[in-house]
């Protein structure tokens, strides 16, 4: 009965009372001389993360977004709520995260623009909708954006993070989704051929989840245990109120995304309610390499996300395509690729 309890609290909205662990927005610490970094940070559970930052003081805030209208409207949103000074912590970039080269370019914006990152929340996504491929490079959008764009911002930020974590502890957040455990299962991530394959909507969606997964469980075993003073750690938000659950779903189901969009809407958490476990992730949990359910909860996951040579063979695929993909504007440049 417990379990049942816990995940209708980790997935809708309401009050759990029965829940077995619990966490709100309003234990998150004083951020006062931190500074972070929101992926997606202009809408959705991103922006949800991007209020709660500010409003427990962080000192600086980068929040990246593909679409320039959407960062407008966040950054109206926060002078309006928390006045100027706060809307002056704020600094935008838009950046599309398939565009792997822009991606790269982003990061070394952001460490020329600070001098520590002690927060960062790889948040954008690409949601439950149809097999494309990314413009700029040919591979899954999917894993364009969800993965490899992600990939690549941490690890162009990884000299900041090291130093930062010299004296502090440093988090790094990926948000992924209980959908990974419905990820293929004969996914092997061996060949662009494979990853390149149309699953349909909701198989591309959990496999890029399992990505998100399995990448933090790569830096743990790699990062974290070089460097103990960076948490790395994967979250599920729950079932979130949304672009994603509201819009972004009728591009895959036209008649039946309009059902559940309508049908689920009572049930949906806020933006709020569903950065709880990210926002725990980001500034509270102290372990490392865990999968955090709302509000902060630690499960398993399934056992693909478990499986380290998984993990392993999807960060040699991730280099091998992003060394093929950009090699003109990277490491012919003497940019290497480091993803740890």
């Amino acid at each position: 009965m417990q379990t049942i309890i816990d995940k209708v609290a980790q997935n809708i909205t309401g009050t759990h009372d029965a829940a077995s662990s619990t966490f709100s927005l309003d234990e998150v610490p004083n951020l006062q001389g931190k500074v972070a970094l929101v992926t997606g940070g202009s809408e959705g559970i991103g922006y949800g993360c991007t209020h709660t930052l500010l409003s427990h003081g962080i000192s600086k805030l980068f929040i990246t977004s593909r679409r320039d209208e959407k960062a407008e409207e966040a950054l109206k949103g926060i002078e309006e709520e928390f006045g100027a000074e706060a809307r002056n912590k704020v600094v935008y970039i838009q950046n599309d995260l398939s565009d792997w080269v822009q991606t790269a370019k982003v990061a070394s914006q952001i460490a020329k623009q600070t001098d520590r990152l002690d927060i960062l929340i790889n948040n954008a996504a690409r949601g439950i909708m149809t097999y494309q491929l990314a413009p700029t490079n040919g591979t899954d959008l999917h894993f364009a954006v969800n993965h490899a764009g992600h990939v690549i911002m941490t690890s162009h930020l990884l000299p900041l993070l090291k130093k930062t974590a010299e004296k502090d502890t440093v988090r790094i957040v990926s948000l992924s989704s209980n959908l990974h455990e419905s990820s293929p299962s004969d996914t092997k991530f061996d060949s662009i051929d494979d990853l390149n394959q149309d699953l349909g909507p909701n198989a591309q969606y959990s496999r890029a989840k399992l990505m998100n997964l399995l990448y933090i469980r790569y830096l743990n075993k790699h990062l974290h245990s070089a460097h103990p003073n960076i948490l790395c750690n994967a979250t599920h938000p729950g079932i979130v109120d949304t672009a994603q659950t509201n819009e972004h779903i009728h591009e895959a189901y036209p008649l039946l995304g309009y059902g559940m969009s309508a049908a689920m809407k009572p049930f949906k958490k806020s933006q709020f309610e569903g950065c709880v476990s990210t926002m725990f992730s980001a500034t509270t949990i102290t372990g490392s390499g865990n999968y955090v359910c709302p509000p902060c909860q630690v499960e398993k996951g399934s056992d693909m996300s478990n499986n380290e040579q998984l993990a392993e063979n999807l960060m040699k695929l991730t280099r091998e395509i992003v060394e093929e993909k950009t090699r003109s504007e990277s490491s012919e440049k003497g940019c290497p690729f480091k993803d740890y």
